[in-house]
């Protein structure tokens, strides 16, 4: 029951924005997404099941605007630009987001392991969130090589060509991830991306 299973993901959600993880009760979230404790319970087996939803649904949302922001101009350097303000923006607006992709959790967060868990899921998604969740350094390689991907035009380039763009992708990304610990000041982040684009393939 995909809807019931997003309402619970959202009743969670919403639930973590106004109370600590430890502080959240399952009876709670049922109750505010309209259906029954027996139905979360089959959804996610528990709340440990939960927590490893939650954080696989916003890893999932992060990439999938990490994709919006790749297609949304046409000059590459522009691309990885977007990306980057992106990153930065999902990591501010959401804890869990900022958590997964520097690595940094708080108390106030569930902490899933980000190995596979053992699962016994009848629902799929749940088992695909009982395997392995990315890690920041997952993270970081797979918006790079999306970025590759997108920026390369799926076209077969000499080896160094292919290096290059690999690095100028991976140079944009972590440049946005320390501009989640250390905000920048006049230029923001696209002014700081767009100078060391311009200087990598100047330089």
């Amino acid at each position: 029951m995909p809807a019931a299973r997003e309402s619970l993901l959202d009743a969670a959600y919403t639930a973590l924005a106004r109370r600590p993880w430890s502080a959240v009760r399952m009876v709670d979230v049922a109750a505010a997404a309209g259906v029954s404790r027996q139905t979360l319970y089959n959804e996610f087996g528990g709340k440990d099941g939960l927590a490893r939803a939650l954080v696989r649904r916003e890893a999932d949302g992060y990439l999938a605007g990490v994709e919006r922001a790749l297609s949304s101009a046409v000059d590459a350097r522009e691309r990885l630009t977007a990306t980057a303000e992106w990153i930065t923006l999902a990591a501010r607006q959401n804890a869990l987001v900022g958590a997964m992709v520097t690595g940094c959790w708080s108390e106030r967060l569930p902490r899933p392991s980000l190995a596979a868990v053992p699962s016994s899921a009848a629902v799929p998604a749940q088992r695909r969130a009982d395997g392995p969740l990315p890690s920041p350094g997952d993270l970081v390689a797979l918006v790079r090589d999306r970025a590759v991907a997108v920026l390369g035009g799926g076209r077969a380039r000499p080896g160094t060509e292919t290096a290059e763009l690999a690095r100028a992708c991976e140079l944009a990304v972590r440049l946005a991830l320390s501009c989640v610990a250390a905000p920048p000041g006049e230029g923001g982040v696209a002014g700081l991306i767009r100078d060391a684009l311009s200087r990598q393939t100047t330089g």
